[in-house]
């Protein structure tokens, strides 16, 4: 059975990076019909920052991964390990990742278990599966003005690519604030992308 992790961070129940990667999800349960859903849901049930028992297991090497300071780490660990697909919808907030996705990450980056240290870098512990992020920006990005940085995009590509999952994909929905047809114009494309990348066989299509 295929399982799909679906993790949603905006707090507006009626976002468009909710819309978009439910859009997606949909479509991979048109393609791997009887798929198992994991929600994670980060603004309804948002992780807590890490604190000082998580720091110290973190940092004993002797101490194992069943150990209860572990135990929401290991949670969020298995939903990744456990994932065939994983969809990401967020907001880009102040150029970069909002604080409960941050703080989820902090959880699921750790050494000795998701990946290991090396004198020739960080290596990947998870299984590679692919990634797909759905990112809301108010305003457009790049260096042409009204360009405005991301550093969302960068970030998350490095954090999956340290714990073993390169194969990250970005639909980044650009200039929704900007009007209604910034808006539609960032709604087609994402969709054209879903379109392109997930396309449905003709007799899907037709049902």
């Amino acid at each position: 059975m295929t399982t799909i992790l679906k993790i949603f961070v905006s707090p507006r129940p009626h976002s468009h990076s909710r819309l978009i990667a439910g859009e997606i999800v949909a479509r991979l349960q048109a393609l791997h019909p009887g798929a198992h859903i994991i929600d994670r849901d980060l603004a309804a049930d948002p992780p807590p920052h890490p604190d000082l028992a998580l720091y110290n297991a973190i940092l004993s090497p002797e101490i194992g991964p069943e150990h209860p300071d572990f135990a929401l780490s290991e949670r969020y660990i298995g939903e990744l390990e456990a994932a065939d697909w994983v969809v990401i919808g967020t907001p880009m907030n102040n150029f970069s990742a909002p604080s409960t996705l941050k703080a989820w990450i902090d959880h699921i980056v750790r050494i000795r278990r998701t990946f290991r240290s090396t004198p020739q870098g960080k290596i990947g512990s998870l299984h590679d599966v692919p990634v797909i992020v759905v990112s809301a920006h108010g305003g457009y990005c790049g260096d042409t003005p009204p360009g405005q940085p991301d550093f969302l995009t960068p970030y998350l590509r490095t954090i999956f690519e340290t714990i073993g999952m390169p194969r990250i994909e970005f639909i980044r929905m650009q200039g929704l604030t900007r009007g209604p047809e910034a808006l539609a114009t960032a709604l087609g494309e994402a969709r054209e992308w879903i379109e392109r990348r997930l396309p449905l066989a003709a007799s899907d299509a037709a049902g």
